[in-house]
């Protein structure tokens, strides 16, 4: 045995090993955890309006109903699109598990096809339904596929909290997310993440903007919700998200979250 050639590679070994682990911050993913785990209700009812406004500040009006359940430590989510014409009975359905392990499911119903969709993996990037929202964006982060680190204390809006960023730990998490790096801002007192910037391929960057939300029975709910499109300076796109009528811990049938109720529509 090659004693030398040994210790050189236990050596870069236990080098790498320190890197990829100083590369998580304690005290980051700590808060991420807490925000993971902020209590938001065992189901979710409410109104959805969705604005979508180009380059040259046309606008596009959307109204959605959307229907949220835990099961266990997972969250469903489906949603329904009621106007105008083009989208109406359009909806999509979101498995979000809680174990890392397993991709989260998603699929879309086209009433022009008569066919529900599955969304692959490899498509979660794309743009959900036209807006700056991606699939991937509506689901729930899983904090086993990134490295924290704590970038600085800020306050955004009078309230104080924490500049947090994400690093992918795979090739694979950049695939499905888009996003080869983010930053993200933590509330201190609601551990809500009310501001994002994501770093995309091609210079693009993504800013999701959270500017009112409320709190009701313990839970802080949002009421608005906006994603820019950006590269460089120049706005590309922007989406507009306002919830009304939240209706929380009402009883909803399990049969609500299943795959043929796609197609039956509200």
């Amino acid at each position: 045995m090659n004693t030398k050639k040994l210790l050189i590679g236990l050596s870069l070994g236990l080098s790498l090993l320190t890197t990829s682990v100083s590369a998580d911050d304690a005290k980051a993913r700590k808060i991420m955890v807490k925000a993971d785990a902020r209590k938001d209700g065992k189901t979710v009812e409410q109104d959805m309006k969705m604005v979508l406004i180009d380059r040259k500040g046309q606008k596009r009006v959307r109204a959605m109903k959307s229907f949220t359940k835990k099961f266990g430590k997972d969250k469903y989510t489906i949603m329904f699109f009621k106007s105008p014409s083009d989208v109406k009975n359009t909806a999509f359905l979101t498995y979000d598990f809680a174990d890392g392990s397993k991709d989260d499911d998603q699929w879309l119903y086209l009433p022009a096809l008569k066919k529900v969709k599955r969304i692959p993996s490899g498509d979660k990037s794309s743009s959900f339904m036209g807006s700056d929202f991606s699939y991937f964006d509506m689901t729930k982060l899983n904090l086993d596929d990134y490295d924290f680190k704590m970038k600085k204390k800020a306050k955004v809006r009078g309230h104080k909290g924490w500049w947090i960023s994400l690093k992918p730990r795979s090739k694979k998490t950049i695939k499905e997310s888009g996003y080869i790096s983010r930053e993200v801002f933590v509330r201190a007192d609601n551990y809500v993440v009310t501001r994002s910037i994501g770093v995309m391929r091609g210079g693009k960057k993504k800013y999701l903007d959270i500017p009112k939300l409320h709190k009701k029975n313990g839970i802080w709910i949002l009421d608005e919700m906006q994603m820019v499109l950006k590269k460089g300076k120049k706005t590309l796109h922007k989406t507009f998200l306002r919830f009304s009528k939240t209706k929380l811990n009402k009883s909803i049938k399990d049969s609500m979250f299943k795959t043929r109720r796609l197609k039956k529509g509200l």
